[in-house]
C-alpha cells in the first residue's frame, strides 16, 4: 500500500502518461491477445478439447464482444487521461477521483472493458481454453482491484471514494447512470 501512496504523489505531464500508455497499448492490445490466442489454441490441443464453433456466430459474437469491450476499455481511459490527470496504471495513477462517465455506470468499466474483449477473442477463434484463460486472469484482475486498488483510492480520496463506492455498483453497470 506504501508504494502505490507514492506513486499516487507524483503528478506527470500528459507527454508522460501518453508515451506510457504507448507502451502499455502494445502490452495489452498486442501481446497479451497474442499469448491468449497462442495458449488457449495450444492448450486446446493438448487437452484435445474440441473448438467451439458455430460458424459466423462466432465472428459475429467475438467482433461485437471485441469492439464493445474496446470501445469501454478506451472510454475509460480517456476519462482517467483528460478528467483525472493520470493513467490506469497504478504506477501513474489518476490525480482526481473519476466520477463522471463511463465511471458513472460502474467503478471499474475498464476491467469490465478488458473482459468483455479479451472474451470476445476466445469466441472468435472458439476456444474454451481461452475462455477459462480470461475468466481466471478477469477472476486474478478482480481481486487485486476489490482488495488493493480499493483500499488504496479509499486512502487517497477519503469520503468522496466512500460515498462514489456506495452508489456505484462495482462491475456490473447500472443502465442509467447515478449523477
Amino acid at each position: 500500500m506504501k508504494k502505490f501512496q507514492e506513486w499516487a504523489k507524483r503528478e506527470y505531464s500528459l507527454k508522460q502518461r501518453l508515451i506510457t500508455l504507448g507502451f502499455a497499448g502494445v502490452f495489452f492490445l498486442l501481446i497479451l491477445p497474442v499469448l491468449l490466442i497462442r495458449a488457449g489454441t495450444a492448450l486446446d490441443q493438448r487437452l484435445n478439447l474440441p473448438k467451439f464453433d458455430a460458424g459466423a456466430a462466432n465472428d459475429i459474437a467475438g467482433l461485437i464482444l471485441v469492439l464493445g469491450g474496446g470501445i469501454l476499455g478506451f472510454w475509460s481511459i480517456y476519462a482517467q487521461v483528460t478528467i483525472g490527470d493520470g493513467t490506469p496504471l497504478p504506477m501513474m495513477p489518476t490525480q482526481k477521483l473519476v466520477v463522471k462517465a463511463p465511471f458513472t455506470y460502474c467503478r471499474n468499466p475498464m476491467t469490465l472493458g478488458t473482459f468483455l474483449a479479451y472474451l470476445g477473442i476466445s469466441v472468435w477463434i472458439g476456444s474454451w481454453s481461452a475462455v477459462a484463460i480470461v475468466l481466471v486472469f478477469i477472476g486474478c484482475l478482480l481481486l487485486y482491484v476489490r482488495f488493493i486498488e480499493e483500499k488504496e483510492l479509499e486512502a487517497r480520496y477519503g469520503l468522496e471514494y466512500v460515498k462514489y463506492r456506495r452508489n456505484t455498483p462495482f462491475i456490473v453497470p447500472r443502465l442509467r447512470p447515478r449523477h
